[in-house]
């Protein structure tokens, strides 16, 4: 768990503290400047003294009524944001948001609430300097769409993009080439959010100028000092967030689609778990705690993401939210409370937990109560895939996922898995779908008690994604304890590893809900969108 006398903690409470502005009841407070005294201000204002967004807009956490707007300016400066459900702005509500200070990077966010049900709702952005209070910057406008609400007489069809592992093995942002593509690609389906499904940076990644490829020619990445190293600073995990948003194809994607975000190990350091202390094997490493890392990781994950902070519970993750009748989605967190990684065949413990107790009650509870007709748990690992721990400082034969490889009853993390479908089938919970990321390549897997060791469930699905812009690696072994019948694998099975993304190896998920037949169709697709597998999956009444 994290160390929370670190000072990265105390920086964490100061940014919930300077964050906690909302829409709803005292908390929200008209702008004290209109659209016009804006512009007006802006156009005898000297450009150096205005704000600067150097991370565009972003919206997240959207649920029934709800939305967190972010943004991220380059100085002390007032967050103003002004929303409407009309493009024009006609009638638009102005808000008098946070600080925007350096002890919390220069980010801001407003929660948004009571917002109309099933309507496209467009904001607008300005930061206004807090020394030259006429200095106002540029505005960045977005959009989101807010679910649909169970009293709509003319239901919307529902699409969800999901993918993971952002510029991970070296792979960076090579403008040459198109940068991020495939946030472009995914941004054509016009989904109504993304999942993000973690590794959203490569903390222990470092990105140099130049890699040569297999063809002789140079795959040229943009590099930024906080990309030269391994994190371990909490500026420098916040350089690792800010470098994924100087794409503008990301920059594009952020201000239409909302993100629900969690994390996986990339965050901190590749295959981390609470209290583990980096041995000597590894020599990048100055801060060898992993609690210490943690803590400071998850302050610049919660700074740089529009994520709503639960007061009672600020460093929680796993959460849920409700898209209406046809949908609801479930954020689990796998690092958090997990036991260490080993050969992972206990038969019981605090070892084996992965979940952990809290979340395990709050994940079953919360499908019993969900009313929606799909219920997609988003898996920060994928459940039969397996996952070797090949650090340099841990024993062989450690696993890092839930999946032992040993093919039979469960044992380890696997049995948290079991006890989990077990709940699904005796309660009866309908339309379970699990959508992950992870192993850098899409697979498409149908689980059935007939072919599983284990065989007290109801059958589902497994869909990963990625990796959005990283190395591709793969095919995993399978382990046939929960009887997997993979349906759709996305590269060869003899591939070579760590192809860049050159090779158009980079895949993500598309999730399409009709109101009227209330199927899910699902669908994989690669760097540039082609289709590459579906499913229509109709709803179990």
């Amino acid at each position: 768990m994290p160390d929370h006398k670190d000072p990265a903690d105390r920086g964490r409470r100061r940014f919930l503290r300077d964050s906690a502005v909302t829409t709803a009841g005292a908390g929200a407070m008209l702008a004290g400047v209109s659209a016009a005294q804006a512009q007006s201000a802006a156009a005898v204002t000297s450009e150096r003294l205005r704000p600067q967004l150097p991370g565009g807009v972003m919206s997240g956490d959207v649920t029934r009524d709800s939305a967190i707007v972010w943004s991220r300016t380059d100085r002390n400066a007032r967050m103003l944001l002004e929303y409407s459900v009309n493009e024009n702005f006609a009638g638009a509500t102005r808000i008098q948001g946070p600080l925007a200070l350096a002890r919390n990077d220069y980010t801001a966010r407003v929660d948004l609430r009571a917002l109309p049900a099933g309507q496209r709702v467009f904001y607008r952005v300005r930061f206004q300097d807090l020394v030259h209070e006429s200095a106002l910057s540029e505005p960045l406008a977005g959009s989101l769409v807010v679910p649909a609400g169970a009293a709509d007489k003319a239901p919307r069809d529902i699409t969800f993009a999901f993918s993971g592992d952002e510029a991970g093995q070296g792979w960076g942002i090579n403008e040459g080439w198109g940068g991020y593509r495939i946030y472009e690609s995914m941004r054509r389906f016009r989904p109504d959010f993304f999942i993000h499904s973690g590794d959203q940076i490569y903390a222990d990644g470092p990105i140099q100028a130049e890699v040569k490829l297999d063809d002789g020619s140079l795959w040229r990445n943009l590099v930024t000092e906080a990309k030269s190293k391994v994190a371990q600073t909490l500026d420098d995990y916040r350089g690792n967030f800010a470098y994924n948003m100087l794409d503008a194809n990301k920059r594009r994607f952020c201000a239409e689609v909302p993100f629900l975000v969690q994390w996986d190990d990339h965050e901190v350091r590749n295959n981390w778990y609470p209290g583990q202390v980096i041995g000597k094997e590894e020599t990048r490493y100055d801060e060898r705690r992993l609690d210490v890392l943690a803590v400071r990781a998850r302050q610049a994950m919660f700074e740089h993401n529009p994520f709503r902070i639960d007061s009672a519970d600020p460093f929680r993750i796993y959460r849920a939210f409700n898209h209406g009748p046809l949908l609801e989605v479930f954020m689990l967190d796998e690092r958090s409370y997990r036991g260490a990684n080993s050969p992972n065949r206990q038969q019981g413990g605090r070892d084996a937990d992965f979940l952990g107790p809290q979340q395990m009650r709050w994940i079953k509870q919360a499908l019993l109560r969900s009313r929606s007709t799909w219920k997609v748990i988003a898996s920060d690992m994928p459940i039969s895939i397996v996952v070797p721990d090949l650090n340099p400082d841990v024993p062989k034969g450690t696993f890092e996922a839930w999946a032992n490889a040993d093919n039979g009853k469960p044992s380890g993390r696997e049995l948290e898995v079991a006890e989990l479908l077990r709940f699904i089938k005796r309660h009866d919970i309908k339309n379970v779908v699990w959508v992950t990321a992870d192993v850098h390549y899409a697979s498409a897997t149908y689980y059935t008690p007939e072919r599983a060791q284990f065989t007290d469930f109801k059958p589902f699905w497994e869909f990963v994604g990625g990796p959005l812009n990283a190395g591709t690696f793969g095919p995993g072994e399978i382990d046939r304890t929960f009887g997997p019948d993979v349906r759709y694998v996305s590269i060869p099975a003899d591939m070579k590893q760590n192809r860049s993304p050159a090779d158009l190896f980079q895949f993500f998920g598309i999730g399409k809900i009709d109101a009227k037949t209330r199927a899910l169709t699902v669908t994989l697709h690669n760097v540039d969108g082609k289709e590459l597998y579906k499913v229509e999956l109709p709803p179990e009444a």
